[in-house]
């Protein structure tokens, strides 16, 4: 069947088996290698990207669902030459070991804090009634869908929180 898919504000047309996952089109059709095959299950969370801008497992998406949807892969938040500031802060932080993990953390990171913006609860948030914090406990329980089998996760979550206070104090200058 023939898809078009946006992804990372390009648009693609490819001639794919109904069957094909986001994943497998992504690494094998587009040659966008950034988002990893981990469990092959939706268990790891090394395929995160965005869809429409929430957080989703590509491996367990059919290509064909995600046609006229916006997709963000590791490759569309940014460059060597120019990091996101979620992934500078990665950087910063030493927040990745062997490395295979990271697309997926970042990609899922930056949903998150999305959702901490726009005040949607998780299953750690103390108080309902007024906007989410990027606590440690917060940022492990939304991330809680991303492994890293090298066990980086304290860097990780400093990288995050660092990101969630440099926006904190953006939004505050605004």
């Amino acid at each position: 069947m023939q898809i078009s898919l946006t992804i990372n504000h390009q648009t693609e047309r490819l001639d794919l088996d109904p069957r094909t996952t986001l994943l497998d089109a992504l690494r094998q059709h587009l040659k966008l290698t950034g988002c990893k095959k981990g469990c092959d299950h939706g268990q790891c969370g090394a395929c995160t990207v965005l869809l429409d801008g929430r957080r989703v497992n590509a491996c367990l998406i059919l290509a064909a669902m995600a046609e006229g949807r916006s997709i963000t892969t590791i490759e569309g938040l940014g460059s060597p030459e120019a990091l996101s500031p979620l992934q500078a802060q990665f950087l910063h932080h030493d927040a990745f070991q062997c490395g295979y993990c990271t697309p997926g953390q970042i990609l899922s990171a930056t949903g998150m804090l999305e959702e901490l913006a726009a005040g949607w609860p998780s299953h750690v948030t103390q108080d309902l009634t007024s906007p989410c914090q990027a606590s440690r406990a917060e940022i492990s329980e939304r991330l809680s869908g991303n492994l890293c089998r090298c066990g980086a996760y304290s860097n990780i979550v400093a990288a995050v929180q660092a990101e969630a206070a440099a926006d904190a104090r953006s939004e505050d200058k605004a």
